[in-house]
């Protein structure tokens, strides 16, 4: 029987250890061992950084994480700061960056306590003014009043009237924007519907959305409305806040605003997304919106809302998100009935299928499989008809396809702001 000198668990966490930590730190604690805690490091060895480090079912960014919030949690700072230092110093494949440790402060202020994590931030801050040229980091003198939650954005009105709700997003890599990308939603929505979609594109993009007019906490002038002048207010938004050329992504209510903007105002589009929408209707399908308008005018919106939410939603997507449908039948219900009624008539009157032509700038065309609304045909004339258009069927998805189908739109969306 042969016996193996090496002790194998040791070996292992001391492997983990100077990964994490790295060697001068694992050098220095093992020098540092004598006879009355040389056993204790051996214990911490084997079992802290084989028997817990060693698993793969966690990442070492995950449990770098882990041992932060902990150690803030327990104000153990000696070990907090040990391993903010490292993790901020570690391996590409594992540190943590100072936007993330912020992150992971936040949330231990919630979980944890204020006063926790005000030391947290404390002894961070420290950390990152005496390692910060090493990391390319230089914190700027901020003032409290000036951020913003940034998973909403900056949020503010725009001059004039009407008066658009609105926030911007300023790209989290905190570098130059490669694109300013504008969401525009649809008819009885409001712009939190691209709250998924702005956070994901808000990575290295500004990020404007923003309530269009009749909607949310924008304005509702009385009287009925072009999809002319809504193109028009976006145009005096985008001015106002000196976006320079945009990508337009716009559902529904808001592709048709693109179309017209594309059209009336194109120096400021550089790219076009026209999702479950169309550039006209049918006389048939007109008769149904005056129809709309009048059921509205004389009963309120209660009287359409579920009508409306069984075309924005496909028979199965209701039934196994019942809380989703029910946030936005509850949007629906609330909205500023001259508002609706309003871009009600933007939209019935829609006709820019003779124009088409005339965009000349690049546009994906994104259906939805389902969509009764602007079905497939609709989506098509699009796609024909824009000379740099290329057409995308989004499967089991019906009108609000980046509700119900949200990681594929946003591949979509992403792929193409690559392409540009």
């Amino acid at each position: 029987m042969s016996y193996d000198p090496i002790d194998h668990d040791f070996e292992r966490g001391q492997a983990n250890r100077r990964q994490i930590l790295g060697d001068a730190w694992v050098d220095r604690s093992l020098s540092n061992a004598t006879d009355f805690n040389a056993e204790f490091q051996n214990l911490i060895t084997r079992f802290a950084w084989n028997d817990i480090w060693g698993r793969p079912g966690l990442d070492h960014k995950s449990r770098r994480i882990i041992v932060l919030a902990t150690t803030a949690a327990l104000s153990r700072w000696e070990e907090f700061e040990l391993h903010t230092r490292a993790a901020l110093l570690g391996d590409a494949g594992n540190r943590l960056t100072p936007d993330e440790l912020k992150e992971v402060l936040m949330q231990v202020a919630i979980y944890a306590g204020v006063p926790a994590a005000n030391t947290a931030f404390s002894h961070a801050q420290k950390i990152l003014r005496e390692i910060g040229p090493q990391i390319g980091y230089a914190p700027t003198p901020t003032a409290p009043a000036a951020v913003s939650h940034p998973g909403i954005g900056r949020q503010a009105r725009s001059a004039g009237k009407p008066s658009l709700h609105y926030t911007v997003r300023e790209p989290r890599n905190g570098k130059t924007p490669r694109h300013t990308v504008v969401l525009s939603h649809a008819l009885g929505c409001d712009l939190s519907m691209w709250d998924s979609l702005a956070n994901q594109l808000a990575a290295d993009c500004r990020v404007i959305a923003y309530d269009q007019r009749g909607h949310g906490s924008s304005d509702a002038p009385a009287g009925l409305y072009s999809m002319a002048e809504l193109a028009d207010d976006a145009a005096s938004l985008l001015r106002q806040l000196d976006s320079g050329p945009v990508v337009w992504i716009g559902l529904s209510m808001g592709g048709m605003a693109g179309q017209e903007l594309a059209l009336r105002h194109p120096a400021l589009v550089n790219a076009l997304v026209l999702a479950n929408t169309t550039s006209s209707y049918p006389e048939a399908a007109r008769a149904v919106w005056r129809q709309r308008m009048d059921t509205v005018q004389a009963q309120g919106m209660e009287a359409i809302a579920d009508a409306v939410m069984a075309r924005y939603f496909h028979d199965a997507y209701r039934a196994s998100h019942a809380a989703s449908v029910a946030r936005f039948r509850q949007r629906l219900v609330s909205s500023d009935v001259d508002g609706y009624i309003g871009c009600c008539h933007a939209v019935g009157a829609m006709e820019t299928t003779e124009r088409l032509s005339n965009i000349t700038v690049p546009t994906l065309v994104i259906a939805g499989e389902l969509d009764q609304g602007t079905p497939l045909a609709m989506t098509q004339t699009l796609a024909e008809r824009i000379p740099q258009a290329r057409l995308a069927v989004l499967k089991d998805a019906s009108h609000l396809s980046a509700i119900e189908q949200p990681q594929a739109f946003a591949e979509l969306a992403s792929g193409f702001l690559l392409s540009l």
